[in-house]
């Protein structure tokens, strides 16, 4: 089974399909990339918890960044949501944005285990 959550624009949130959820692309919102982060980490917890799956599943992210300046804070932040040893698997790269406020975002992939037992 194929789920969606829907976005107003030409992209789902997230699809979850068998044992995985797969998100687009989440930002935060603020000033300053503490908040952005924040927010975005926020907004990733809401669109994993509507399809039964905790942060702590994520296997893969993507972290892009408008500035390398903001890598060490980037790390940082990860000990917040994430304990030792147990991140997930993680790419970060430098990109320009359409929106020349955003300053940073995250999309991946989560490891549910839900379809395995829907199968049972």
């Amino acid at each position: 089974m194929i789920n969606r959550i829907s976005t107003p624009f030409s992209y789902s949130a997230a699809v979850s399909a068998g044992d995985y959820v797969f998100l687009g692309l989440h930002r935060g919102f603020g000033h300053t990339f503490t908040e952005q982060i924040h927010d975005t980490f926020s907004h990733l917890k809401d669109t994993l918890n509507q399809l039964d799956g905790p942060l702590q599943n994520l296997v893969k992210v993507n972290v892009y960044l408008k500035s390398i300046k903001d890598l060490p804070e980037m790390e940082q932040v990860f000990f917040d949501y994430f304990e030792k040893d147990n991140f997930p698997a993680r790419m970060t790269s430098t990109t320009e944005f359409i929106g020349s406020d955003c300053l940073m975002m995250i999309d991946g992939i989560a490891y549910t285990g839900l379809g395995r037992k829907a199968n049972a």
